[in-house]
């Protein structure tokens, strides 16, 4: 199954879009995000794609400082894009009031990772890195198991606008460096092959 959008009104604001999407009932175990202001609805992700992201949360906790969490369904807010993007990885400082929001200001991110589905690798690859830029997030790491010319490891950071410069890519089976503040070579000899 791929994603699902859900059309709204086009005039409708920022703020009625967020309540909406707060407020629905969504069907269990999906993931619903609002990208570029359409809410899309995905399934849950497949095993390989689950393993990926767990190996990298693991390494990522090695490095992290200790008051930094990593975080698989927390909601970072773009209200300048219309996003309110669920990555598969969100590294940043823990939240001073955790219990304050559904979701965090995407500025808040120090690094957030996506793993590609089939359904959602345009998603990743051109709108969801669009909005982190925006924000400002420092880095963008995706993991792209569905790449043209093979699974690859692309980190992209300097985000100027809307862009991101690369600044390393791997093929899956090599490593791929995140400088300071992770200062960590990410191997991927693990990673499943899509």
């Amino acid at each position: 199954m791929g994603a699902l959008t859900v059309s709204q009104d086009p005039e409708q604001s920022w703020d009625d879009l967020v309540r909406f999407w707060e407020e629905m009932e969504w069907p269990e175990g999906s993931k619903v995000e609002i990208i570029e202001g359409i809410i899309t609805v995905s399934p849950a992700p497949a095993l390989p794609h689950n393993v990926m992201a767990e190996l990298i949360q693991r390494r990522l906790y090695s490095v992290i400082p200790d008051n930094w969490g990593i975080y698989q369904t927390m909601a970072i807010a773009v209200p300048s894009r219309m996003g309110m993007l669920i990555p598969d990885l969100v590294v940043t400082p823990r939240p001073d009031h955790p219990e304050a929001d559904s979701h965090i200001p995407a500025g808040l991110a120090e690094l957030v990772v996506e793993v590609t589905s089939r359904s959602n690798a345009r998603h990743d690859r051109i709108s969801k890195p669009a909005a982190y830029a925006a924000a400002g997030i420092p880095f963008y790491l995706l993991v792209d198991r569905w790449a043209p010319d093979g699974p690859t490891v692309t980190l992209y950071g300097e985000p100027k606008g809307d862009v991101y410069r690369p600044l390393s890519t791997a093929k899956f089976g090599e490593a791929v460096k995140l400088p300071a503040p992770f200062d960590l070579e990410l191997d991927t000899t693990e990673f499943p092959v899509a």
